[in-house]
């Protein structure tokens, strides 16, 4: 197999592959897919809807190993007073009173357009893009503050001040009955994980027994999916939906048309729950030596259906005029993998590359690598592909000497096909003997070639989904790796290298169809990668560069290897 009959593969490979990825959005869709309106942009945000009635989960089995049937709620109402506003140097979050409820969380470095002022909103409870982060207690005698009870606090605006390194907001919550509540929620500068504490102190006459509940509830968003807009909508291939984690089962995802059928319902330890969307995510970090409880659910609330995914702690027994707490961290913000293993284990899988992970993981572990050395993303990329090419040089060295050969041999294969005409079998024959004799290897440009389509796809994903390359500049007119070439430069300067390769590459033993279709390979490439993020199309062009630089050198050492010693001193 030559080289143009291996483009023809790659070309085949990469087309079946976008098939196959554009089928899964059209024919095997999330649920996010039900959400999307006729129009092509999302609908005017609506005021915030009330939570529904039965978004309060029942009580889980306490120590006696019983369930306790949670005590009827009554109507959910709205909230009644404004929200505590926290500002740290990473985030701006809303806090609810009723239920200490996180009810929007902006990202403050991480713009939603490049250029913009206005950040990414992660959390947020308007009823288009409803996503909140609830926590609150369960008890079996009904005495204990869930995510719809009201609670109180000494202000409304906390800020992290130059040289403050943490912020504290309490909210308290008092029962008749003598049950006291503190919630306190921890910001710490340059953080995005939040601590929640809820301190129960019991001053009743009887003991008190409970457990803590915390949850992600949200609808999924409404994505772009019109014409060229939608299809280079990055967003629409990446996973939205929930996600979990167990030392047993490692990294697990849950979609939103899974909820019904497969619902979670896990008793787990040093685990997380989590909801993810394209670059950033929300979790709930029990303590990592908590037995907890996960599930799934889905609500019904005045908006649509809403998908919920929980963790219970155990549950604890406090006697009268003593104190426990409960625990746990919340994670909201940007899938950092260098770093999210560290706040817990296997948190760093939330950046999903699927089915390339084995291949994306180490290909991002070196552009993190190589942008620590040159501080440039696209210089990152360059250095990878000087890396593959390295590592793969002998592989390209023996492809490039076969084609050398082949080009070598072109007019005895000329002489063959007018010698047997159309009688293929003894044309083949015939060639396959003339290789045999000059030592010569069809398959040798095959090799090289489909090693680099993984890597392509793997890099391609690593593209998709590594937030650090988001809206990452380049140099001159690429202001954007992770998106398409504005000008479509990449894509010409890659087309022109494909020529001028076929330039340098035999024909040999292609039928005229084969040919006819190796001359527009250039345009079609063009224009699939027209539509690729920019730092994709630079990893391929440059890839291509070299790899054409490198068969040039050896197929002139080659040619000037078999010329006589006069011609060539001449």
């Amino acid at each position: 197999m030559n080289n143009p009959r291996t483009l023809l593969l790659v070309a085949l490979f990469a087309l079946s592959y976008l098939i196959w990825s554009q089928w899964q959005l059209d024919y095997n869709p999330q649920a996010q897919a039900t959400t999307v309106e006729d129009s092509a942009t999302p609908q005017p945000a609506k005021p915030a809807a009330s939570p529904p009635v039965d978004d309060v989960p029942e009580i889980g089995k306490l120590e006696s190993g019983n369930a306790v049937e949670a005590p009827p709620l009554a109507e959910a109402t709205p909230p009644t007073s404004q929200p505590i506003l926290v500002t740290t140097d990473v985030l701006r979050v809303e806090i609810d009173p009723r239920g200490g409820s996180l009810v929007s969380a902006e990202l403050l470095a991480y713009p939603q357009q490049q250029g913009s002022s206005e950040p990414v909103r992660l959390l947020d409870d308007e009823a288009a893009r409803y996503f909140v982060a609830q926590s609150g207690l369960l008890s079996s005698d009904g005495a204990a503050p869930n995510h719809q009870a009201e609670f109180t606090t000494s202000s409304r605006n906390w800020t992290l001040a130059n040289g403050q390194n943490r912020i504290e907001v309490p909210l308290t919550w008092q029962d008749a009955s003598g049950i006291q509540v503190r919630k306190t929620l921890v910001f710490e500068r340059g953080s995005y994980v939040i601590g929640m504490q809820q301190q129960v102190r019991n001053a009743s006459a009887k003991p008190w027994t409970g457990q803590a509940y915390r949850q992600l509830q949200r609808i999924p968003l409404v994505l772009d999916s019109s014409g060229i807009k939608g299809y280079t909508n990055t967003e629409r291939y990446s996973f939205m939906g929930a996600a979990w984690y167990s030392p047993e089962e490692k990294f697990q995802k849950l979609a939103f048309d899974k909820f019904q059928g497969e619902p979670l319902k896990q008793t787990v330890s040093g685990g997380w729950v989590a909801m993810l969307q394209h670059y950033f995510f929300a979790a709930w970090i029990p303590p990592a030596n908590e037995v907890d409880e996960f599930s799934s659910a889905q609500v019904a609330a005045a908006d649509g259906t809403r998908y919920v995914m929980r963790s219970f702690s155990p549950a604890l027994s406090i006697q009268p005029g003593t104190e426990q707490t409960f625990s746990a961290r919340l994670y909201v913000g940007p899938k950092l993998q260098s770093t999210l293993d560290d706040l817990a284990p296997g948190l760093s899988k939330t950046a999903d590359y699927g089915v390339f992970t084995v291949i994306s993981e180490p290909l991002h572990w070196l552009l993190s690598m190589f942008h620590k050395l040159t501080g440039n993303w696209g210089f990152a990329i360059i250095l990878l592909v000087l890396l593959i090419k390295a590592v793969f040089f002998k592989l390209s060295e023996a492809q490039y000497r076969s084609m050398a050969k082949m080009r070598k041999m072109q007019p005895r294969v000329a002489a063959l096909k007018e010698r047997y005409g159309d009688d293929r079998a003894k044309m083949n024959q015939a060639m396959l003997e003339l290789y045999q004799k000059e030592k010569i290897n069809p398959l040798g440009g095959c090799l090289p070639m489909l090693v680099q389509i993984p890597v392509f796809l793997g890099l391609y994903w690593v593209l998709l989904e590594s937030v650090e390359l988001r809206q990452a500049p380049f140099i001159l007119w690429i202001k954007n790796l992770t998106a398409p070439d504005p000008y479509y430069i990449l894509p010409v300067l890659n087309a022109l290298t494909m020529l001028a390769t076929q330039m340098l590459t035999p024909m040999t033993g292609m039928d005229p169809l084969q040919q006819k279709m190796m001359k527009i390979m250039p345009l079609i490439f063009s224009v699939l990668f027209a539509f690729f993020p920019a730092g994709l199309v630079l990893y391929w062009t440059v890839n291509g560069a070299l790899g054409l630089l490198q068969q040039w050198i050896i197929t002139r050492r080659i040619e000037a290897g078999n010329k006589p010693q006069g011609a060539a001193a001449s």
